[in-house]
């Protein structure tokens, strides 16, 4: 009877602890930003927002041409909370996203990933665009490869402005 009862507990247990393990998001790793104008900033500077990490280039086509559906998600979505920071990556001549971005009148936060370790930190990011939603808490709690279906993340962006930080 005794050993039932345990093994009941430990399944209990073992079941709650995997729960857990599943229901857990990541945190964003904790890497430097540089923005365009030179000042600085690290991942843990974003807690209390809904931020989505674009990671991006000139090159890219449907990188250039998501940009205007990301600003219209900025100005849809700042007044509550949410930032966008596009993360132009390594090879990505600096000048170039300058001169793109002064050319588009972009709303949102701009970095330079001068040395790739910025992409390295989120999973090793090679494909653009690659986006990352991140919660109030500072955890993944969305990867997007290639262009986002803009009414589904309206619709988690939502979601997660509601919730407290």
């Amino acid at each position: 009877m005794k050993l039932k009862i345990v093994a009941v507990i430990a399944v209990i247990a073992l079941t709650a602890a995997s729960l857990f393990a599943f229901t857990q998001k990541p945190a964003a790793p904790d890497v430097a930003f540089s923005t365009l104008q030179g000042q600085r900033f690290r991942t843990a500077d974003l807690r209390g927002k809904v931020v989505l990490v674009n990671f991006w280039a000139t090159t890219c086509t449907s990188c250039v041409k998501e940009m205007p559906a990301l600003k219209a998600t900025q100005e849809k979505f700042q007044a509550r909370g949410y930032q966008t920071v596009a993360v132009a990556m390594d090879y990505d001549p600096p000048a170039q996203v300058s001169a793109f971005v002064a050319r588009n009148a972009l709303p949102f936060t701009f970095v330079l990933d001068r040395d790739g370790s910025i992409a390295r930190s989120f999973e090793g990011v090679r494909l653009t665009p690659t986006s990352y939603i991140l919660n109030r808490r500072g955890e993944i709690v969305l990867k997007i490869l290639g262009e986002p279906d803009f009414d589904k993340l309206h619709a988690v962006l939502d979601k997660l402005l509601a919730e407290p930080a």
